[in-house]
């Protein structure tokens, strides 16, 4: 039984360097700001990971951005050990909102359910990221899933298929406030949209999973080191996409505003120890019994 999966993925700001750059009007300059694949789309990528060990999985990383968005497509395929890489790319997509994104996003899928359209199963699951650092809507997946016409889950926080009946079996995390979190368990026929939890971590529990998944890894490297072999491009019009429903003009999301977050004041200063010293260690540890309330000097 074969299985097509797809991941979206996303190019974000690494904000751990803090040397964020803005333009003139507030908004974020990307060309000079390092980035690398989001958190969440890791996450959605070692779900993939998770099918390709267990079902044998034929993986399809996609996302829409700059020609630089290659770097997060490279950065997916040495955790899932993708078998191919497509970029959605074109000045026209510039200054898309979610809606005008998952636009792009639908007509991508669709070319590659021709594609990887082996035995006629097309794409049987879209994995995505919970949301993205620089927009944290987390609107483009489900928007996506309604394009397409896929079942939408969200919050996954683990899965399992039943490829000869097409079948997978999911459990959602839902937080209510104020009430004891709750294990949704759900089962659905495929195709499926996935939104992994940022909490979903793939676990190999015996001995030929395990194997396999290390099998895979060194793929990986190998196909990392020559990814671009792997990636195909494409523009608006190799999408069959109308330039309206795209970009800026595609987008019904109206910024009013777009302010810098402050940088937040430096209030804890560090003390360097020498741990050969054994009174250095002993006073620090002092230190820490009396802010916990354990200790006191007379």
């Amino acid at each position: 039984m074969s299985l097509n999966v797809a991941v979206i993925v996303k190019l974000e700001p690494d904000f751990s360097e803090g040397n964020i750059s803005y333009n003139a009007d507030g908004t974020l300059n990307r060309a000079e700001t390092k980035s690398k694949l989001g958190a969440h789309s890791s996450v959605a990528c070692l779900a993939a990971f998770y099918a390709k060990v267990n079902y044998g999985a034929n993986i399809s990383v996609a996302t829409m951005g700059p020609p630089m968005s290659e770097i997060a497509l490279s950065e997916a395929q040495s955790i899932c050990d993708a078998d191919s890489l497509h970029l959605y790319t074109d000045r026209i997509f510039a200054s898309a909102d979610t809606l005008a994104t998952a636009e792009v996003l639908k007509k991508g899928i669709q070319k590659m359910k021709e594609n990887e359209n082996e035995n006629n199963n097309g794409i049987d699951i879209i994995f995505s990221g919970h949301r993205a650092s620089d927009g944290e809507t987390g609107q483009t997946g489900p928007q996506t899933a309604w394009k397409l016409g896929y079942p939408f889950f969200g919050n996954v926080i683990d899965y399992h298929l039943n490829l000869k009946d097409r079948v997978v079996t999911l459990k959602r995390l839902v937080v209510l406030n104020g009430m004891d979190n709750i294990i949704e368990e759900i089962e659905s026929p495929l195709p499926v949209f996935i939104a992994l939890d940022p909490s979903y971590k793939p676990s190999f529990t015996t001995l030929s999973s395990r194997l396999k998944a290390t099998i895979f890894e060194k793929n990986a490297e190998k196909k990392v080191a020559n990814f671009k072999s792997y990636l195909k491009m494409f523009d608006h019009n190799s999408l069959e996409l109308d330039p309206k429903e795209v970009g800026l003009s595609g987008s019904p999301t109206i910024v009013y505003k777009v302010e810098r977050i402050p940088k937040g004041k430096m209030n804890r200063k560090a003390e360097i120890i020498d741990g050969r010293d054994r009174n250095q260690i002993k006073n620090i540890a002092e230190k820490i019994l009396i802010l916990n309330g354990q200790y006191g000097r007379s």
